[in-house]
């Protein structure tokens, strides 16, 4: 039986009349970043901002394909307050926050790989530091069931794995593309993140109908 969020989650799941019109200006921004940054020629951070928007997309599938298999609840749920929910985890914004926030990770890399902070590769302390501050958000958005957990192993309590499955990984794989340099490259390796979220929306949502 699923516990009280996630049910909360399932009662509002993808129903249009939650609809707010807060979400055209929402999208109309992200659309805004990425033409921007496209213009100005900083492909390697539009690359950075997909390749952290579809790791965000195989971690929500994966999470709602979790709580199907268990039936009791996601690791994380997004019970309310939202003009639409995605999946179970995944509100309408916190997509669009996910669109973007590559792109503005992206930028506080140093130029150089090589370059230290505090004695560590400024792609690995920009990458930990950020996954810090975005469970240092969770946490808060927990405290006021934004955002909810109901599994003790992943928890404010006991947040490591928060910190590396939910977005340590985002992180190191959206700075990876960005200094793979090569456009073709780029394309390719966000084209593959991409086309396995596609796979797992095909399966687990056209096919079998899980999430």
């Amino acid at each position: 039986m699923p516990t009280e969020h996630a049910q909360q989650a399932l009662d509002i799941l993808r129903d249009p009349g939650l609809f707010q019109w807060y979400v055209i200006p929402l999208l109309a921004i992200v659309l805004f970043i990425y033409s921007s940054e496209i213009q100005k020629g900083r492909l390697n951070g539009v690359f950075a901002g997909l390749a952290f928007w579809g790791a965000d997309w195989v971690n929500e599938i994966l999470n709602s394909v979790f709580f199907h298999l268990n039936g009791y609840a996601p690791l994380w749920a997004t019970p309310g307050g939202t003009a639409y929910l995605v999946l179970i985890g995944l509100n309408i914004e916190i997509m669009f926050m996910f669109a973007i926030a590559g792109i503005a990770w992206a930028k506080m890399l140093p130029a150089d790989p090589a370059t230290r902070i505090l004695g560590i590769p400024n792609r690995w302390f920009i990458a930990l530091a950020g996954s810090a501050f975005c469970v240092f958000v969770e946490i808060l958005l927990n405290r006021i069931d934004a955002l909810t957990w109901d599994w003790p192993w992943w928890s404010a309590r006991a947040p490591w794995l928060i910190f590396v499955v939910g977005y340590l990984w985002f992180f190191l794989a959206a700075f990876w593309v960005h200094d793979l340099g090569d456009t073709r490259r780029q394309a390719r390796a966000v084209a593959i993140l991409w086309g396995f979220a596609a796979l797992l929306v095909l399966v687990f949502g056209v096919g079998l109908r899980w999430i």
